[in-house]
């Protein structure tokens, strides 16, 4: 008979130190814990609207019924990766289940085992598994360093991939992303940027904000945060799209989504141009928490405030005690991050209240 023995007695470690990571439903509580950075996962008119549309096209439910290179490739993905692709200001767009998977998908596939991959210490858990599906060097900069990061390059003499995050979702700061694309250049590096947590948030994202497409080989957007939606794009040229189609396990052997997706997606982006307002209120929220003036490596005019706790206990006492007083946040433990980096990570959104945030913050400064 099979032996579990190894598995169980890794859990019980997990569980002996506190770590052990288990599924829990929805909580009930004030959310200073969800991406839904500007309320659209629940926001009745963005609702009414998808409604309409699928009582006007109840085809959109339907399963794709295959990969998008056999059965699956519907006028609605092309339809919506072609509308992506101009509102980015990019050559063309390829649209993923997940935002782990269109990473999954380039690093896995655009560099080879000549290759080197440096990222960014603090990239995301999905980079780091594609990298080893590559067989590429991978080497890794101190966070936001860029004269680290050009010492690497320095030494490098085949072709490198750069890979960070606009906005990191750890410690909420953002990237000096016009320096790393002019040292990119430099060394004829190609760039790669993942804006999962800058999207919607910064509107289009910081290549957008920048003008940065020509100078950034792949843009990753991901739909399950701001947009309050799923799936992920791909923004890159229409070279990299035709080989990502032709040699990218992560698209080829996978099901596409159902129509719905893609339509959400685009009615999204509609939604996004005609409500500006809720960026407004969420930079507004993001300075009144600000305003209440706990120390956070996280950026001024990020969703993500960080709080440096270094002892998984405490954190773990401290996201409780929220708990208790109907505030959910996330406790993130090491091993998650680095041991002596745990952190209560308090999401903001549009919908929180005044009140809610300067609560929230009182609490924590009485515990710290």
């Amino acid at each position: 008979m099979f032996s579990h023995s190894y598995f169980q007695e890794a859990l019980a470690k997990r569980e002996d130190n506190g770590t052990l990571r288990i599924l829990k439903g929805r909580r009930q509580g004030t959310d200073f814990y969800s991406n839904d950075y500007l309320g659209l996962s629940g926001n009745k008119d963005f609702q009414n609207i998808l409604l309409k549309s699928i009582t006007e096209n109840p085809e959109l439910l339907m399963g794709s019924t295959g990969s998008r290179l056999i059965s699956g490739n519907s006028n609605s993905v092309v339809e919506t990766e072609e509308f992506i692709a101009d509102e980015h200001g990019y050559g063309s767009a390829l649209l993923f289940s997940s935002g782990y998977n269109a990473n999954l998908a380039l690093f896995s596939t655009l560099p080879t085992r000549h290759d080197t991959i440096i990222v960014d210490e603090q990239i995301h858990r999905s980079v780091h598994d594609a990298c080893k599906l590559s067989n590429a060097k991978k080497l890794k900069f101190k966070h936001n360093d860029c004269r680290h990061l050009e010492q690497i390059l320095k030494k490098q003499t085949g072709t490198c991939y750069i890979a960070i995050e606009s906005l990191y979702s750890m410690d909420g700061d953002v990237a000096p992303i016009k320096e790393i694309a002019r040292t990119a250049g430099k060394y004829n590096a190609g760039l790669i940027v993942d804006e999962a947590h800058a999207f919607g948030v910064f509107n289009y994202g910081l290549v957008d904000k920048f003008k940065l497409q020509d100078h950034v080989l792949a843009t990753v957007i991901t739909y399950g945060k701001a947009l309050g939606m799923h799936g992920a794009a791909v923004l890159t040229n229409t070279t990299i799209r035709s080989y990502l189609i032709n040699f990218a396990s992560p698209f080829i052997y996978t099901t596409s989504a159902q129509d719905f997706l893609w339509m959400s997606i685009r009615e999204g982006y509609h939604f996004l141009k005609n409500n500006q307002e809720l960026l407004s209120l969420l930079q507004r929220n993001i300075q009144i928490f600000g305003d209440q003036q706990i120390e956070s490596p996280s950026a001024a005019n990020s969703p993500v405030q960080a709080i440096i706790i270094p002892d998984n206990k405490r954190v773990r006492a401290l996201n409780d005690s929220l708990l208790t007083n109907g505030f959910l946040t996330y406790a993130i433990l090491s091993p998650a991050v680095k041991e002596g980096t745990e952190r209560l990570r308090i999401c903001l959104h549009s919908f929180n209240t005044e009140s809610e945030i300067k609560a929230l913050a009182r609490i924590i400064k009485e515990f710290l």
